[in-house]
């Protein structure tokens, strides 16, 4: 019976030991930091929505998930991740063959992220491009048309915002 008990705690103990956690769960924040401000996203495109939705929405994605407490004044943070849009492009892929008109758009952002302690100027996590791609139709009829690209764009923020956060947590 002690063999058979030991058999069967050993794949647990294992399993345990290897550092196995489930995405999004970790935290290789240093424990000193308790306050991180996430001011505007710089831009250097064209584009003007997405580089503002994404401190709100990486804001949205801080308060929901983790325990960090996130301020508006730097000077009063102990992390300050600083964001800034490097690209976005908008590129017709898929046209209707009768009207020669574009059915599905693909759109692409680029951005780059830093987390930086306050106290030391380390930086806790850096990435230059963290991509993220969408597609989304449109319609060709008139009566029926509906522009998909500010929901693209909401998409897009939602999405770059969880992979932002997720990324700083489990540094990857």
């Amino acid at each position: 019976m002690k063999r058979r008990s030991v058999f069967l705690a050993a794949p647990a103990l294992l399993l345990s030991a290897c550092g196995y956690h489930i995405t999004g769960q970790g935290d290789m924040i240093p424990k000193s930091i308790k306050t991180i401000a996430i001011p505007p996203f710089e831009n250097i495109t064209t584009r003007q929505t997405l580089a503002r939705m994404l401190a709100a929405d990486v804001t949205r994605e801080f308060n929901s998930r983790t325990r960090y407490r996130i301020v508006d004044d730097r000077d009063h943070a102990d992390a300050v991740l600083q964001g800034r849009l490097t690209n976005f492009s908008v590129n017709p892929i898929i046209f209707d063959p009768n009207t020669g008109a574009a059915t599905t758009v693909h759109v692409r952002a680029v951005v780059q992220v830093t987390l930086t302690d306050r106290a030391t100027g380390k930086i806790i996590f850096s990435r230059a491009n963290m991509e993220w791609d969408e597609r989304y139709q449109v319609s060709n009829n008139a009566q029926e048309y509906f522009d998909e690209s500010g929901t693209a764009i909401m998409r897009i923020s939602q999405d770059m915002s969880h992979m932002i956060v997720s990324g700083v947590l489990e540094n990857f």
